[in-house]
């Protein structure tokens, strides 16, 4: 976690998460529908029908498992959980700071299982979860760990703007090289 997320969260880490059975509706949906691999790479099997699969042995399977399996959590919250937005003079939304947290905490919860899943693959990797809310939004993606690709700058304190939680799930790095 950034320091901005260990702020807002406490020191609680795993702890904050929501558990499965309590994640909103629609991540509990997205989750049971599961994680498959689509060529070469890993996907949500709901977006893997959306996206073209990748190309094997493709430059930057790591930017296309981040985008295909990138999920706006404040839509998968949206009328379930009461998140109080507003506006921006500008027309940007704007979400409190106590509903930033709720988003946190769901988003941990919802990549938790996202690793529990990977892991139960007939062929499990490593993987890593990313999980950041903003006072705009909040995004949960993940994609496998490869040598010489991560979609982070491994100072995660440089995000001054975000509160952001990985989760790494498997070896801390590959081949000596962090992710």
């Amino acid at each position: 976690m950034n320091e901005l997320a260990v702020r807002a969260l406490g020191q609680a880490g795993a702890q904050a998460a929501v558990p499965v059975s309590e994640l909103a509706p629609k991540l509990r949906e997205l989750a049971a529908e599961g994680v498959i691999r689509h060529g070469a790479a890993l996907a949500l099997a709901r977006h893997a029908g959306k996206a073209p699969e990748p190309r094997s042995g493709g430059r930057d399977l790591t930017g296309w498992e981040c985008a295909t399996s990138s999920v706006h959590l404040e839509d998968m919250l949206e009328g379930i959980v009461p998140i109080r937005s507003g506006s921006a003079g500008d027309g940007e939304p704007v979400i409190a700071e106590s509903d930033q947290v709720l988003l946190l905490r769901h988003g941990l919860g919802f990549a938790l299982e996202i690793v529990r899943l990977v892991r139960a693959l007939p062929e499990p990797v490593a993987i890593r979860c990313i999980v950041g809310a903003n006072s705009t939004n909040a995004t949960f993606r993940f994609h496998s760990a490869r040598e010489g690709e991560s979609w982070l700058n491994p100072d995660v304190d440089t995000y001054l703007l975000d509160k952001l939680i990985v989760v790494d799930s498997g070896p801390a790095s590959l081949g000596g090289t962090p992710w």
